[in-house]
């Protein structure tokens, strides 16, 4: 055991003294002459002549380093003094002065302040507020700081060891980090700040720590030995993880393609010159708004949780719609702690849909995606001198196992307990950040870890706007910026466009409105092309100016000369194609190869392709697509990316639109249709047997479809007609069950050759599933658009009416109900469990399933506001947070139905019998239970505002916490109910109601008001 400070006393002193003696200026210029005139010089460094002789190298270093310790600190910063090698030189020959034999502790003490100093000037170079508040702080002041802190203090050995092994954890780095604490709070540097920097500078040290073991280990033999056993290792790792950063997270990589990722489509500016702070919600595990919760700024909210230990356990998942800025919020966050907490946070991108196998743990995931050397060793995620924080973008676009909801679910499972194991261990310190669309919780939610801290997303506000005006202004000028902002407040610009106080517009979503701005900084956008467009109209007129804009004013000079022999509709008719590749592939990328196979079914684009490939003598698809970029594929091939998910489900819904005006068509005197029943067959399979279509492809595609011209009601009638017929006989496996090959076993071998590197392709059943429920998800969006209030034309409201499962005869008795969709969600569910809700629960509103037979069907998160569920049997189904708005259950059997947290606010539940039913936290307002019989049901928490409760049977059931302000519960029977904590008003109508005698926990307030006594 040592006393810390003699050996750091001792070889200050020889800094501030007899080593200033030496002729270093003499020593530069002589070089090899320099030992004799150190041995004239006197025989204080006669011994060490030949030692001095060997730094003529670092001499001309050597006197502004012993210069700078007297100067201000600020003034090392950006000098590009070797600090390390100086210091080392400095020490050993120091060392050999004193004729010291130094134990390993004083070897380690040495170095240790060595490698801090040199951490200090590294780090303080990225942080002028620290830089400016230390002013003309000498470096001497804060060495004489630590050595007073050091002075009374006994070191042992393991101390020092420890200090090689976790710098940050070792009772030498608290010392020095307190003595740089004081000195930084007396300058008025508020807390936060003196300890994030202070941690930066403790956790930078052990790179510098290594650098100089590698240059004192030949010399010092307590530190070879150490130094032997992984320094080289540490040195590696540590100029891994600065390529990785400089390469995956800094807008500076060496790699074109990593460096193009922070431009901004084809302009000459990146996301950090537009980018703008968001705002965002905090959500609950049920997916709702926490209550009372402001909206935060996300990137505060981030720092906060990564700043917080008591939040270690907590994973951040950041939720919200398509081009809200989930990516550029990784990016951008990721490039701020590399800028201003590297080391102390390391953070690691990692785009999901990179992920193509799901491993048997997080951590081997992590492994196999992390691609750098320092992922490699074995215990790279026990390195306690590397906290990583691993942001994880897309969580929606993850493609393992067929994408289906198990994937996922087991993934976030993954990721909830790594975040938990590294909040127990003392070798782990990680956090993870996780993005990902709203909708691609909703099928998972409930099975959720508990330890996921969520918030969506926000649309930009008018104070987020103006601030992205601002940068805009720079880029594009003032007078632009300023046109583009009174496009916006024109009249006559859609309200989809701009927003109301209702509704968000597309102006506050980030991507579009840098597409907006940007077309309209181009004349490519004028307030007349929107004359009379609303709704999803307007996001698709924004899309289609895009595709013209990219490929005309956004497309590089080379392309245009090579694609003059396709002309831009053609273009866009093969990227139509490349768009439905792109969204069967699961990903935001798909081949070359499988793009061109698809093209040679289509004989227009295989003879345009075949017409440019002779003339220009070159590929011309690939030179088609490049306007969306390409990118090398994953074995090797070219491949087409998307600038956002969002491209290719619009260009996918384009491509739909066009198979599905075919299919509308009637024939001529040779065929009945156009399109012959077993060609639409086998386009139906081809076109929708991948997976499940997203809410945004059928919006675009619905509003697509009612806009062209194209369509009338004869085709919208035949359309749902030859649907419906395909509908019925999938239904009775007529398809599957055909003789080899029939056609879910040629798309599924087709899927298989597009897809070889899918570690678990798509087997027949998928295929055959996600067929028909898409063509489920078809119907209900006819149905919807036919019987919509108003829908003008009588022959559609009364030709399309859709019937999900199947309709009873006149003459059925009132006991009957219809199967046909319980067998169809059996039969998805069989695949996985969940799955015909994480398909087609989004489009189940206003569904017309009276008498359907539904018993334990999991519906749980559908959407299934305005849906005729009269006389239905859904007893013990579960409706887990299920949309039922405005829905008709008149007269169904809810019996033991698990309605958590459902909204059914104005439902018609009158004459239903809920018993045993599960209505907890469920919101009701406005609900109509008019002799709806709820014998033992639980409504605790429930929302009853307004409700109709007169004549209802609410013997035993629990009404705990419950809301009935307004409600009218004349005639009620609340024989043996649970009433405790109940709220109630002036309005809730209590006459004729009976059993409160026997009632339990009734509020006294309510006991007085009624004269119970």
């Amino acid at each position: 055991m040592a006393m810390a400070a003699g050996v750091l006393k001792g070889f200050w002193q020889f800094l501030n003294t007899d080593i200033r003696e030496l002729p270093w200026g003499e020593l530069t210029t002589t070089g090899a002459e320099s030992a004799q005139a150190i041995q004239e010089f006197g025989l204080v460094f006669k011994e060490q002549a030949p030692k001095i002789q060997e730094l003529a190298p670092l001499a001309k270093d050597i006197q502004p380093f012993l210069n700078a310790l007297d100067s201000p600190i600020v003034q090392l910063v950006g000098a590009g003094l070797p600090f390390v090698s100086i210091g080392v030189t400095l020490a050993k020959l120091y060392l050999e002065h004193s004729k010291q034999d130094p134990t390993l502790t004083d070897s380690v003490l040495l170095v240790s302040q060595i490698a801090y100093l040199a951490s200090l000037e590294d780090v303080l170079n990225t942080s002028k507020v620290v830089k400016n508040a230390l002013g003309n702080t000498p470096l001497k002041k804060i060495v004489e700081r630590q050595i007073h802190h050091l002075d009374a203090k006994a070191v042992t050995e393991s101390q020092a060891k420890k200090a090689l092994v976790c710098f940050q954890e070792s009772e030498i780095a608290a010392e020095f980090s307190q003595a740089l604490r004081e000195e930084l709070q007396e300058t008025g540097l508020n807390n936060a700040e003196t300890q994030t920097f202070v941690d930066r500078v403790a956790w930078n040290t052990p790179r510098y720590l290594y650098q100089a073991l590698a240059e004192t280990a030949d010399q010092v033999k307590p530190l070879a030995d150490l130094y032997r056993m992984g320094g080289q290792e540490a040195l590696d790792k540590f100029t891994s993880i600065d390529e990785y950063l400089r390469d995956y997270i800094s807008p500076d990589s060496t790699e074109p393609e990593l460096r193009d990722r922070w431009r901004v489509f084809d302009e000459s500016f990146i996301l950090k010159d537009l980018y703008v702070p968001l705002n965002a919600q905090r959500i609950d595990r049920n997916g709702e708004p926490v209550k009372n919760k402001k909206p935060v700024v996300l990137e505060e909210w981030a720092k906060a949780w990564l700043d917080d230990d008591q939040r270690q356990d907590r994973v951040l998942f950041v939720q919200g719609g398509p081009g809200r800025g989930k990516s550029a919020f990784c990016r951008m966050f990721a490039e701020w702690v590399r800028q201003y907490e590297h080391p102390r946070w390391t953070p690691i991108l990692i785009r999901l849909r990179d992920v193509s196998v799901l491993q048997p743990s997080f951590e081997a995931t992590l492994q196999d995606v992390v691609k750098a050397s320092f992922a490699r060793y074995d215990r790279w995620l026990f390195d306690r001198s590397t906290r990583f924080l691993f942001l994880l973008d897309g969580f929606d676009e993850l493609l393992m196992e067929g994408r289906t909801s198990g994937g996922l679910e087991k993934f976030l499972k993954q990721v909830g307990t790594f975040q938990q194991d590294c909040s127990r261990s003392g070798e782990m310190g990680h956090r993870v950040v996780v993005t990902g669309r709203t909708l691609s919780l909703h099928s998972v939610e409930r099975d959720l870890p508990n330890n996921l801290e969520r918030v969506e997303l926000l649309p930009m506000n008018e104070q987020i706007q103006n601030r992205w005006f601002v940068n805009w202004a720079q880029l594009a000028g003032s007078e632009k910026s300023l046109a583009f902002q009174q496009f916006l407040q024109n009249s006559h610009c859609p309200e989809r466009i701009r927003g109301t106080d209702e509704e968000s517009g597309l102006a506050q979503e980030p991507l579009v409105l840098y597409l907006l701005a940007a077309m309209h900084r181009d004349r490519q956008l004028k307030i007349e092309d929107f004359e009379g467009v609303e709704g999803v109209q307007a996001k698709i007129r924004v899309y289609q100016n895009t595709l013209d804009w990219v490929l005309t004013e956004q497309r590089p000079e080379w392309l245009n000369r090579q694609i003059t022999e396709l002309d831009t509709e053609n273009l866009r008719r093969i990227l139509a194609e490349a768009g439905l590749c792109v969204v069967q592939s699961g990903s935001e990328c798909a081949s070359l190869t499988t793009i061109d196979e698809r093209l040679k079914g289509n004989n227009t684009a295989k003879a345009l392709l075949e017409e440019a490939r002779n003339r220009i003598k070159d590929n011309p698809l690939r030179n088609a697509l490049a306007a969306f970029y390409m990118q090398p594929g994953r074995s090797g091939e070219g491949s087409v990316e998307f600038i956002h998910k969002s491209f290719g489900e619009f260009l996918c819904a384009e491509r739909l639109k066009e198979s599905l005006e075919d299919w509308s068509k009637s024939g001529d005197r040779r065929r009945e249709f156009y399109i012959s029943r077993d060609e639409m067959d086998w386009e139906l399979y081809d076109l929708l047997g991948y997976g499940g279509l997203t809410p945004e492809i059928v919006e675009y595609l619905m509003a697509m479809l009612t806009d062209s011209p194209e369509v009338d009601p004869e085709d919208w009638i035949r359309l749902f007609q030859r649907l419906n017929e395909f509908y019925e006989r999938w239904c009775e496996g007529e398809l599957i069950d055909a003789q080899p090959e029939n056609l879910p076993q040629k798309k599924m071998r087709l899927l298989r050759d597009q897809r070889p590197e899918q570690e678990k392709p798509l087997g027949l059943r998928q295929v055959d599933v996600f067929t028909g429920l898409n063509v489920l998800i078809l119907l209900l969006e006819l149905h919807r658009y036919a019987q919509a209030p108003e829908q003008p034309s009588e022959e559609l409201k009364q030709q399309i009416f859709f019937y999900p499962s199947g309709q009873l005869p006149e003459e059925a008795a009132s006991h009957e109900r219809t199967h046909r969709l319980l067998k169809i969600v059996h039969y998805a569910d069989c695949l996985e469990s969940g799955l015909f809700t994480q398909i087609a629960g989004s489009f189940l509103s206003r569904a017309k399933l009276s008498s359907a037979k539904l018993p334990g069907t999991n519906l749980s998160r559908a959407n299934l506001s305005g849906a005729n569920f009269s006389s239905a049997n859904l007893s013990r189904a579960y409706l887990f947070g299920a949309k039922l708005s405005d829905a008709n259950l008149y007269s169904a059997n809810l019996d033991s139905a698990n309605l958590y947290s459902a909204n059914l606010d104005r439902v018609n539940l009158s004459s239903a019998n809920l018993s045993s039913a599960n209505l907890d936290k469920a919101n009701l307002s406005d609900a109509n239970l008019d002799s709806a019989n709820l014998y033992s049901a639980n409504l605790s928490s429930a929302n009853l505002d307004r409700v109709n409760l007169s004549s209802a049977k609410l013997s035993r059931v629990n009404l705990s916490s419950a809301n009935l302000e307004d409600a009218n519960l004349s005639s009620a029977n609340l024989t043996n109910a649970h009433l405790e904590g109940i709220t109630w008003n002036e309005d809730t109508r209590w006459q004729g109601v009976r059993g409160l005698e026997t009632a339990r926990n009734v509020p006294a307030k309510l006991k007085e008001q009624l004269g119970l006594g």
